[in-house]
């Protein structure tokens, strides 16, 4: 990993998370372009007169600047880059369990510049468009690319061949999908036609929808392990109101 520089200015970043830090303190998450996720104090944030009041706020991108060299570094100046509508409803909501995601995946100090332009693509894209199902799998097979678990799309695990969209496959965790045996299994089943439209990035078939929906909760269960999201717990909540 590398080491952290002693003062950074007007780093481009997002906002992931914040919670309180001492008397009048925040600890804020951020997810900057350059340098990865990463872990500031705002020194009396929570005062009335704070200069971060107002500006420390999810899914608006700003400029910070920061300094120090422990795990935990003093965030000493943010700036607000304007220009986009907050989410509301279910896109907050998505956009809450996208941040989540980041948190959970992402190490601390490790930059993943492409990945944060399509955080920041998709951030604009929910809050413009309807398709929030699409929105997110694209999103999640992203995320998985960049943190070296790319889910196999287009090819029988099996038997190496590319993907029918007519056939019927079972989707096996650390292998990919292979042809449906009809035997009886917790694994995700799924027409060749939804591997094929994940692959292309197309989520206008409603079966697709469903289907990838389960596909990337298992395989993100997976590879976060046992703790659950929040925030798919809210929305599930939610669903039941």
């Amino acid at each position: 990993m590398r080491k952290a520089e002693a003062r950074l200015d007007e780093q481009e970043a997002f906002v992931l998370h914040t919670y309180p830090f001492r008397e009048t303190s925040l600890v804020v998450e951020a997810f900057s372009r350059s340098h990865g996720r990463v872990a500031l104090v705002a020194r009396g944030a929570r005062r009335p007169a704070s200069s971060f009041r107002g500006l420390l706020l999810s899914f608006q991108p700003l400029l910070l600047s920061w300094y120090g060299k422990s795990e935990l570094r003093t965030l000493h100046r943010a700036q607000w880059q304007g220009g986009r509508p907050g989410l509301q409803g279910m896109a907050l909501i998505c956009g809450l369990y996208l941040n989540e995601l980041l948190m959970r995946f992402l190490p601390r100090d490790d930059a993943h510049p492409g990945l944060y332009s399509n955080y920041s693509e998709t951030l604009l894209a929910m809050g413009n468009h309807p398709d929030l199902s699409g929105i997110l799998r694209r999103f999640e097979i992203d995320l998985l690319n960049e943190m070296g678990y790319a889910p196999m799309l287009e090819f029988d695990a099996g038997s190496g061949e590319p993907v029918h969209a007519e056939r019927v496959y079972t989707y096996e965790l650390e292998r990919g999908p292979v042809l449906d045996s009809g035997s009886e299994t917790h694994a995700v089943r799924l027409r060749g036609k939804t591997l094929l439209d994940m692959a292309s990035g197309e989520y206008s078939d409603p079966v697709t929808q469903q289907q990838s929906k389960a596909l990337m909760r298992m395989l993100i269960n997976h590879h976060l392990g046992a703790q659950p999201l929040h925030t798919r717990r809210l929305l599930q909540d939610l669903q039941k109101l």
